[in-house]
């Protein structure tokens, strides 16, 4: 390699403040150069809803409690987290380049259609990987790109006769909905490619200094031959890899595993001036851009879907390299795919569902439990019985906390030392435990939601059963039991703004699915109470199972009889036969 002339800076300093309110339209960074970088948000309402999660407080699951005076005493959890890194194909233990903060960037969607549940399982991994880093007391600067430029968007927009930039914008606020929807956090910083073309020619302009690139009619080309180390992510061999990725195969390159870093313009293609003649940005050549702007050409974790370990990722290592020397990341993090009959989900492959799809039938919260209820690592299979599952769990859960609200809200009164009995903080403690340990081994959501069964199921027994209600010091039981498990749901993302607002939602997509309404449901119950009542059991049962069918529960109790959101008897039956 040649020599380098420089390696790129952080555009922006670390620490992301929010702006003051009355900045609504656009916001300006600062470089080291004393230069500023702007960039501008089409809504108002997005630039808001970006900025004010960074300065809110983060309700932490460091409250252990101490058995020995039961008292509930906080302190920063010191965890050490463990990070499967792709690089190493290991676990490895988390250690930030910078003590105290973490620079994170994660691939983001290509926007020229709304996305779909593999999508969403990437953004609400990196979710949770971001809310736990807060937790642990990192500050971390969080980096989403979005492509804009591509040539699947120009695809698109000429079948609608729409502008490229402007059908990639209108997708990209459809987007910043879904993850709204999803309670995905605002990452730091949303980078867009067409914002970034001085950065991105500069970057090639590198590359090519560096003997690592060629030009060709307007067109640059990556060798991937004048960079040994590459494969080392995907651990590939270079006469494995395959051409033609985004593009179509072009016999002029040196090597049919060459990659473009810059395109020159076509006919009715949007284009940007550059020293090689107008054109457009190669796929790959936009994230070491734009991370390096950010992030600098050394940073703590790179993370996005499996598909993108090779190319794009294995891509963005060579580039970067080539670019700068010091080029490196600490943690290559990759989730798995979301399948259908044991299919990768993609929109290529025409089996896929859009985010809106899902939550127009489940609630969005049901969704990312699903989605959190297997190792992000590991592939998950969709399928409606795991979605009505996850609606089940999450409206079990979300009724035993507003159940335990009520009760605490008709209580005042304050902690007193040695208030809570020690087999509730042995529960507690546990609970404490399983958090730690599950989500400080490389995110182990699924044991951690299972974990959530010991605490939910004491809150309940305290509350409805005889016993329970004979409990020394419930009130105070109650309201340690309730903090640490909403504290756990925090950082799960997974603690919603009313209980009761959520519950209402999660019956009203159940009644959808079951094409029934709230009335008809009633006079079911009506009739049942009816039929009970005049010792016709047979027509009682019969209702109740016809309703059971439908993913229908009735409870009965003293107060009477009401319903919640179950699992379809049907779908029980076919899982049943299946296993």
């Amino acid at each position: 390699m040649g020599s380098l002339i420089k390696c790129y800076k952080p555009l922006t300093s670390f620490r992301f403040s929010p702006p003051p309110h009355s900045l609504l339209r656009s916001i300006q960074f600062r470089t080291h150069s004393s230069r500023t970088f702007s960039f501008s948000f089409s809504r108002k309402r997005t630039l808001c809803c970006l900025f004010s999660s960074l300065s809110s407080s983060w309700p932490l699951i460091n409250d252990k409690v101490n058995a020995g005076d039961g008292a509930i005493t906080s302190s920063l959890s010191s965890a050490e987290l463990w990070l499967y890194n792709t690089m190493s194909r290991k676990k490895e233990l988390f250690k930030p380049k910078v003590e105290g903060k973490v620079g994170m960037y994660v691939c983001g969607v290509t926007a020229y259609d709304l996305s779909h549940i593999g999508h969403a399982r990437v953004y609400v991994t990196f979710d949770v990987l971001y809310r736990y880093l807060r937790h642990l007391g990192f500050e971390v600067c969080y980096v989403r790109n979005f492509t804009d430029v591509d040539d699947k968007i120009i695809a698109r927009a000429n079948e609608l006769g729409e502008d490229p930039i402007s059908l990639s914008r209108r997708y990209c606020e459809e987007f910043h909905h879904d993850m709204v929807y999803l309670h995905c956090l605002p990452p730091s910083v949303e980078p867009r490619v067409s914002d970034h073309m001085p950065q991105i020619i500069d970057m090639i302009k590198q590359i090519l200094d560096s003997g690592c690139a060629y030009r060709m009619d307007g067109d640059v080309y990556f060798s991937v031959e004048k960079f040994p180390d590459y494969g080392q992510l995907s651990g590939r061999k270079l006469e494995d890899n395959r051409a033609g990725e985004r593009v179509a195969v072009d016999a002029r390159k040196k090597n049919p595993a060459d990659f473009a870093l810059w395109k020159s313009a076509k006919e009715g293609e949007p284009f940007w001036e550059s020293p090689w003649g107008p054109g457009r940005p190669g796929w790959h050549i936009e994230c070491s851009a734009m991370s390096a702007a950010y992030l600098g050409h050394s940073f703590d974790i790179h993370g996005g879907g499996m598909d993108l370990v090779f190319p794009h990722h294995e891509n963005e290592i060579a580039q970067s390299c080539a670019a700068c020397r010091d080029s490196s990341i600490s943690y290559w993090v990759h989730n798995g795919f979301v399948t259908v009959d044991s299919e990768k989900m993609s929109k290529s492959l025409g089996n896929f569902f859009t985010i809106r799809q899902v939550i127009d039938l489940y609630h969005p919260l049901a969704l990312r439990l699903f989605l959190l209820g297997t190792h992000y690592r590991s592939p998950i299979n969709y399928s409606d019985i795991q979605l009505e599952s996850a609606s089940e769990r999450i409206f079990y859960i979300y009724q035993t906390l507003h159940d335990c609200e009520t009760v605490i809200s008709q209580h005042d009164m304050a902690f007193e030392k040695d208030s809570i009995p020690p087999d509730i903080l042995d529960g507690i403690n546990r609970f404490h435990n399983v958090f730690v340990t599950s989500m400080s081994d490389d995110l182990h959501t699924p044991v951690l939601l299972a974990a959530f069964s010991d605490p939910l199921k004491i809150i309940n027994d305290m509350i409805h059963t005889r016993k329970g209600k004979k409990q020394a010091k419930r009130i105070e039981s109650l309201v340690a039991l309730e903090k640490i498990v909403k504290n756990a749901l925090s950082v799960l993302g997974l603690m919603p703004t009313r209980y009761s607002e959520v519950l209402q939602q999660l019956r009203e997509k159940a009644l959808k699915r079951a094409k029934l309404t709230e009335d008809q449901v009633l006079q079911k119950i009506e009739g049942r109470a009816v039929a009970r009542k005049n010792r016709d059991y047979e027509k009682s049962d019969a209702i109740r199972k016809d309703l059971a069918t439908l993913g229908i529960a009735l409870m009965d109790s003293p107060d009477g009889t009401s319903w919640r959101p179950a699992v379809p008897l049907a779908l029980q039956q076919q899982q049943v036969a299946a296993s």
